[in-house]
């Protein structure tokens, strides 16, 4: 279930999974229509790889659009990244000195949406706790094998920030409580899949597959085909089950098997529970398949958290969100999916699932 991780950091090998995929799924269906094909092309921002394929008879077009979408992607990741200068860090400065700041329309919209996402999850997607990632290590591409410093992260604690604590008047942002600050790790690649849904619509492109490290959103189909993608074992090589991903989808996972070190025999990942400030060792991967609706970029990546997060829980959260397509992979390996995405996946016989309403 490596395919497909909604949290900071992705799996590569998921991304080059995906497209070997297009590939096999008829050696890019020329047959029956010899003018259109898959034109495709890679980047790497946000800390993982990213792909755009689209199917046309257009190069030009084709080439044209993804170069719009991967400019876009490199402007959301200066814009909005965590801990290198940005607009974000510049907002995350002021909170810390308990000043207000004026902010762009689009960040201040992202805000009130996390804002209003982080209600619905129970608080267990709170973007306010980027300076809980940094303590545990997570604010670098490298970690190091330690916990955080005790007196560091009982002083956090104590402060508990929050998205609620967040005052958001138009484009003027303050906080109630200044160890608020953002981080948009749990939200970003969704919203970057979704804006460039809208690139490729706007050019005329209506048949693509994106990929922002696992995140997945596909537009149209691939000729007579659906587009396909894999679903990787969080603890195995390989694919863990396939399934069709139809027009206006997206499928998105939270898992420890990417960002992670381990200590003392245990496994510590970059997924951080709000209410222990601590990572769960509950789940191992928690994939969301969410159907056509407005954000559904932004609902594959945030919806996965809180469900990741719940442990036993989770089918509970993922109804928050209105979403009957879910599989979680259990720390004991236990594999259980909701019975809507049973009916898509095609699984190895090898691989016994629990199925639950």
């Amino acid at each position: 279930m490596r395919s497909i991780e909604a949290g900071a950091g992705q799996s590569f090998r998921f991304v080059r999974l995906v497209f070997a995929l297009l590939v096999c799924c008829g050696a890019w269906l020329l047959t029956g229509c010899e003018r259109e094909r898959v034109f495709q092309r890679e980047g790497y921002v946000f800390g993982t790889r990213v792909d755009v394929a689209v199917y046309t008879d257009d190069p030009r077009l084709a080439d044209a659009t993804i170069a719009a979408v991967l400019r876009e992607f490199d402007r959301l990741h200066n814009t909005y990244h965590a801990w290198k200068p940005s607009e974000l860090t510049d907002l995350n400065e002021a909170l810390a000195q308990g000043r207000s700041r004026e902010v762009s329309p689009e960040l201040a919209a992202m805000l009130r949406d996390a804002q209003s996402l982080s209600e619905i999850g129970g608080g267990l997607f709170d973007p306010a706790i980027g300076a809980l990632v940094e303590l545990w290590g997570f604010h670098t591409d490298t970690f190091e094998p330690a916990r955080p410093d005790p007196a560091a992260l009982a002083g956090l604690k104590a402060a508990q920030p929050r998205m609620s604590d967040l005052v958001i008047e138009a484009n003027l942002i303050s906080s109630r409580n200044p160890a608020v600050r953002i981080d948009f790790g749990g939200y970003a690649k969704g919203y970057a899949l979704d804006l460039a849904a809208a690139i490729l619509l706007e050019r005329g492109i209506r048949s693509a597959l994106i990929n922002v490290g696992g995140n997945v959103m596909a537009l149209g189909s691939k000729g007579r085909q659906p587009w396909r993608v894999g679903v990787q074992h969080p603890r195995q090589s390989g694919v863990m089950a396939t399934m069709p991903l139809y027009d206006g989808e997206a499928i998105g996972t939270s898992g420890d098997y990417q960002r992670y070190f381990e200590l003392d025999g245990l496994r510590f990942a970059h997924i951080l529970d709000p209410r222990t400030f601590e990572p769960t060792h509950a789940t191992q991967a928690l994939t969301v398949l969410v159907t056509p609706r407005p954000q559904v970029g932004v609902l594959s990546d945030v919806a996965s958290k809180p469900a990741y997060l719940a442990g036993d829980a989770w089918r509970e959260q993922t109804r928050h969100f209105g979403i009957e397509h879910a599989l979680r992979v259990a720390a004991d390996g236990r594999v259980e999916v909701t019975r809507a995405l049973r009916a898509r996946l095609e699984f190895p016989e090898s691989i016994e699932v629990r199925v639950v309403d």
